[in-house]
């Protein structure tokens, strides 16, 4: 069993030639986060990396972390455009595991709601929205967080690996969109 690791002998390693984190979950909490590589930069980095907007990013995670933690979901996981090289990354995209029945019953998204001021937990395809300059239709948390976390429960992603079978959530974000295994964050809380 790992030990659980503390900022000051944490190393996140530097992306691939890829652009991804290398293989692996890395743990970290969101203040961790913030003060992380991913936000701040490698030192090797674009001089043009924007840790304004992944800072803006990582606070609007914390939001929606807050939500799910009181609800006792804990198992949560982060990857997208944010954890790549890039300078300026869309968003934050991640999963949550919970159970098969309080999403079924619509307990989850009623209790996250509860606690969101803009209501924006939901994952119904017919509440997604049209943005000016952006070619696909979001869902609400994106629009107000420009983070969307999904529920895992053990079914398929919707992702297709290059063999062209359904991916389960912990397979399908830990590949990149060309197919490449790469490494993913856990956001766990502070000790």
């Amino acid at each position: 069993m790992n030990a659980r690791r503390r900022p000051t002998d944490f190393h996140l390693p530097s992306f691939t030639s890829e652009g991804v984190l290398p293989i692996g979950d890395y743990e970290f909490t969101l203040g961790e986060l913030l003060q992380s590589p991913l936000v701040l930069g490698f030192d090797d980095c674009s001089p043009t990396w924007d840790i304004a907007w992944r800072r803006r990013l990582v606070m609007n995670l914390s939001v929606l972390v807050h939500h799910l933690w009181p609800l006792g979901i804990t198992e949560i996981f982060i990857d997208g455009s944010f954890v790549e090289d890039k300078d300026h990354p869309n968003d934050i995209d991640g999963y949550f595991e919970c159970g098969l029945q309080q999403l079924a019953d619509g307990v989850l998204e009623e209790s996250l709601n509860r606690l969101d001021p803009h209501k924006s937990w939901t994952w119904d395809p017919a509440r997604r929205q049209s943005i000016p300059g952006i070619s696909k239709k979001q869902l609400p948390m994106w629009c107000q967080y420009r983070v969307e976390l999904f529920p895992h429960y053990g079914q398929p992603s919707g992702i297709r690996d290059q063999y062209g079978n359904l991916l389960d959530f912990p397979a399908a974000f830990r590949l990149s969109r060309t197919g490449i295994p790469k490494g993913i964050i856990k956001i766990v809380p502070e000790s």
